[in-house]
């Protein structure tokens, strides 16, 4: 099969941007990208958003985007899937350079949440569930993960901190990243004393709202110019999946079919088996979502996710690294940035340029987005060519 490599990457901070337009935000790591890769023109762009039709009061991205960087003539095009609308980016730019039919794609995730303030970030956030029957009702994505997270809790009787260890490892590995929203490191008692959203879910169970933009270049492993000042990373696994909108329309809402599906379709297209993941980047905008992700994906039993977490085995040293520079939680939740943001980190990780987060010897990674309580899941799997 053709061999489709990240030739370059870009992101900017993550934080509140209240000075710059989404346009810029995505045009600075446009430019990043483009001179990271040596300076490959792309033919295509895909752009991962989330809510800048309800946020920003701007739709049709792929041709503003093309049209501010210099790119016009290309093909563009915004895919939408909520959360996980940066992975559904990357999945449409590797399919179109591993088709054959585009030498570069261009995948540019973006998101400007500050753009609006208030009650309207969270009915724009709540148009992500199932009109009808969910956000009619009142409910938000926070609420709802405070519910699964309230049932996980009774099901399993866990301890009431069994969450603690996503948001201690979140933020002891976002000190170290220049471009996280969060850079220090908390303790225990300070999880502990954290002000309450949603019985039980308190404010570091969850990922701040953030601005931000990230960039990939994609190409053909023989377009890439010598001589490379880094080892090249290609994706070897790619796939998605969906599941009912509704949350209460499943059989059983604490396990993440899509989650499942999506990475064991990535794994056996790579020809791998868990005990080859170096490292798992996971969709960590709430706490539950890790956990039932961990569980999914195979590397905890049903109701066993936390404990990974609470006895830091995906701690940049533990048997599976997680969220290796902050994850969502300390970098910020960058809405339909953060599947490129993910990619972003994983090729830093890849290439050996994570510096105090680096983990020893990481050649394959796995990154999985979700889209809203994984209605959508999509996963790709990363490799370091040697």
């Amino acid at each position: 099969m053709t061999e489709v490599v990240i030739a370059g990457i870009g992101q900017t901070e993550v934080g509140e941007h209240w000075d710059i337009g989404l346009r810029d935000l995505a045009f600075l790591t446009i430019q990043n990208a483009v001179k990271d890769s040596g300076g490959l023109k792309p033919q295509s762009l895909f752009v991962g958003n989330m809510l800048a039709p309800n946020l920003s009061n701007q739709a049709h991205l792929g041709a503003l985007l093309a049209d501010y960087a210099g790119l016009l003539g290309i093909e563009a095009v915004t895919i939408e899937a909520a959360g996980a609308s940066g992975g559904a980016a990357l999945r449409q730019g590797y399919l179109a350079v591993a088709s054959g039919f585009v030498d570069v794609a261009l995948v540019v995730g973006v998101e400007k949440f500050t753009d609006k303030v208030g009650s309207g970030v969270d009915a724009a956030l709540a148009t992500t569930g199932d009109s009808d029957f969910e956000s009619i009702q009142g409910m938000t994505p926070a609420a709802q993960a405070a519910l699964l997270m309230k049932r996980y809790i009774h099901e399993y009787e866990t301890p009431k901190d069994a969450f603690a260890g996503f948001a201690l490892t979140a933020h002891a590995n976002g000190v170290a990243n220049k471009n996280a929203m969060f850079r220090k490191a908390i303790k225990a008692e300070t999880y502990a004393k954290a002000e309450m959203v949603s019985d039980p879910l308190n404010m570091f169970d969850m990922a701040p709202n953030a601005d931000g933009a990230a960039a990939l270049l994609l190409t053909r492993r023989e377009l890439v110019a010598e001589p490379q000042h880094h080892p090249l990373v290609k994706i070897i696994g790619s796939a998605a999946s969906s599941d009912t909108l509704a949350l209460h329309d499943r059989k059983d809402m604490l396990y993440f079919d899509t989650a499942q599906i999506s990475a064991g379709k990535a794994m056996k297209q790579a020809g791998l088996t868990l005990d080859k993941i170096n490292f798992f980047e996971y969709h960590d905008t709430f706490g539950i979502y890790a956990a039932l992700q961990l569980e999914a994906v195979g590397f905890a039993i049903k109701g066993k996710g936390w404990k990974l977490a609470a006895d830091n085995e995906i701690g940049l040293k533990g048997k599976i690294p997680c969220a290796t520079m902050g994850g969502m939680k300390a970098r910020g939740f960058a809405g339909g940035a953060s599947g490129v943001y993910q990619a972003v980190d994983a090729v830093i990780q890849l290439r050996g340029q994570a510096e105090a987060n680096q983990i020893a010897n990481a050649k394959i990674g796995l990154i999985q987005s979700l889209g809203g309580p994984a209605s959508t899941a999509v996963s790709h799997i990363l490799q370091r060519i040697d």
